[in-house]
């Protein structure tokens, strides 16, 4: 999307922004996490030697992992990596977004509401600007592919999350790609990226991915298509990009969605070996191009049959074809932080997660005002399989319109497996709240919907003719809605017990952070 002629605020850091949020002072990665620093339980960092293959994940994956991570893990800190085994001019950060809590404090929207603050971003369009490169951080260091020495193994810490890994993965890659026939035609994607020699990555598209038609458009025409692989970026730009059709339609530039989160536009600059664009405040581009009609693969270099573990907690299987990118130049700040994440862990929800929460929330607005008060992209599914959507019933023809609600939800993220519907008296944030809503106000020959043989998503093991006969295809499954809500009508009798409100500070001060009693 073209930024000519376009009309946006520009909110200063602290100031109010325009859709009722405090912009906080990020405007990069460095600057997220002096923000942080700021915040007691949000970052910590160690001087003490890692080593990206296997050992820095599963370190991390006892302090902040979280999600759909292997137990014991939990929901923790960020943390920044200074010495990186064999790497010593970089570190690596892990897990920035992997907290709900920690979202909020980035974005400036408090927790609950991060979905209804995403949506409102999605209608505030702010395009990206272009900027020189002398005002570009990303250039600050240049390494060209075609220089002597030039080793992408050797240049950055891509981890390993597994032993079984089919390689080195950059798990925090957003690619930047435009239309071969219209630069400003331009998607923004995070893709699975593994580094496969000293100048190729291989690049996984999971289907429908608006870079992956620019690249069949090109080769096509026996084209490369030139790309920028962006790293350690403002957040806001990372989970603005999580967004998908319809939501985000295709000739739809994500990178509006963060100029909208943050009241101010996303800085672009000219790459300096492909005819790309690049964030010019990214800790970390890789330059390149998607070569056409070449495939490799993904565990070429270590035969595991594996891939990397994914959002839903299994390690997927390597892929034995995939497109590759031949690498032109790489350029970073000085002392770059790469940034990574543990694939099923909490971080995952939040990208993934908050966009789906807003594509829904937006959705139901149109078509059923003030019926869904908060979606939850649970989880337990990633931030892609399992939603939970509160609904707040005022008549009784809201008994279909909460069902109509969630077959709007399956029809807006198309990867959703399963839907919850709860009342409005119910915490959609407190599974204990959710399950006992299913405890008490469903009956499953009543309130089972099941939808047949619909696509869902090809990283879900069950959704395989392996698993189901009836299954025409790997990634087709059958959705649910477990609708837990009180019929209207009887409603007199779902009333949750009433109790005293009482401010409980006074006897138990020590445990509201006011002192000892």
């Amino acid at each position: 999307m073209s930024s000519e002629n376009a009309s946006y605020t520009v909110v200063q850091p602290g100031e109010p922004h325009p859709l009722g949020w405090k912009v906080p002072p990020i405007d990069d990665l460095r600057s997220a996490i002096e923000h942080l620093k700021t915040i007691p339980g949000q970052y910590i960092e160690t001087d003490r030697e890692i080593d990206p293959r296997a050992e820095l994940a599963g370190v991390y994956r006892h302090i902040g992992a979280g999600a759909t991570v292997m137990r014991p893990t939990r929901v923790g800190p960020a943390m920044t990596f200074n010495a990186v085994k064999g790497y010593p001019h970089s570190r690596v950060l892990v897990g920035l977004l992997a907290s709900r809590e920690r979202v909020s404090h980035l974005l400036g929207a408090p927790a609950r509401e991060l979905g209804i603050q995403m949506g409102k971003a999605r209608l505030t369009v702010t395009p990206p600007v272009a900027v020189g490169r002398e005002a570009a951080l990303c250039q600050e260091v240049v390494h060209r592919a075609d220089e002597p020495g030039f080793d992408l193994r050797r240049l950055l810490p891509a981890p390993t999350n597994t032993p079984e890994d089919a390689g080195p993965f950059f798990c925090m890659g957003l690619v930047l790609g435009s239309d071969p026939d219209d630069r400003d035609n331009v998607d923004v994607t995070i893709h699975r990226l593994c580094v496969q020699g000293p100048d190729e990555l291989s690049i996984f598209f999971a289907p429908g991915r608006h870079i992956d038609a620019f690249r069949q458009k090109a080769e096509a025409r026996g084209e490369a298509l030139a790309v920028s692989v962006n790293m350690g970026l403002d957040p806001a730009i990372y989970i603005g990009a999580g967004f998908e059709a319809p939501t985000t339609p295709f000739g739809f530039d994500e990178l509006c969605v963060a100029g909208g989160l943050r009241g101010r536009p996303v800085e672009l600059v000219e790459c300096i070996s492909v005819a790309q664009k690049a964030i010019a405040r990214a800790e970390i581009v890789i330059e390149g191009e998607i070569l056409p009609n070449k495939r490799v693969a993904e565990d070429q270099n270590t035969n595991t049959g594996k891939a990397m573990p994914e959002f839903p907690g299994y390690t997927g299987d390597a892929n034995p074809s995939l497109p590759v990118i031949r690498v032109k130049a790489v350029t970073t700040r000085k002392d770059p932080i790469l940034q990574t994440l543990v694939g099923p862990g909490e971080e995952h929800v939040s990208l993934a997660g908050i966009p789906t929460e807003a594509s829904i929330y937006n959705a139901c607005q149109d078509a059923l005002p003030g019926l869904v008060k908060n979606v939850y992209a649970h989880s337990a599914g990633g931030g892609k399989f399992l939603a939970v959507l509160q609904v707040a019933k005022r008549k009784a023809g809201d008994d279909g319109n909460a069902r109509q609600a969630a077959l709007i939800a399956l029809a807006v993220y198309r990867e959703l497996k399963n839907v919850i519907l709860v009342d409005d008296d119910v915490d959609l944030f407190d599974t204990d709240d959710v399950l006992w809503a299913m405890q008490t106000r469903y009956q499953g020959d009543l309130d089972t919907m099941f939808l047949q043989g619909v696509t869902g998503h090809v990283l879900d093991p069950s959704q395989s003719p392996l698993y189901n006969p009836r299954l025409a295809a790997k990634g087709t499954t059958c959705k649910t809605v477990f609708d837990c809500t009180a019929p209207f009508h009887l409603c007199e009798h779902f009333v949750r017990a009433q109790f005293l409100d009482v401010d409980p500070r006074p006897f138990a001060p020590a445990l509201f952070g006011e002192g000892r009693s």
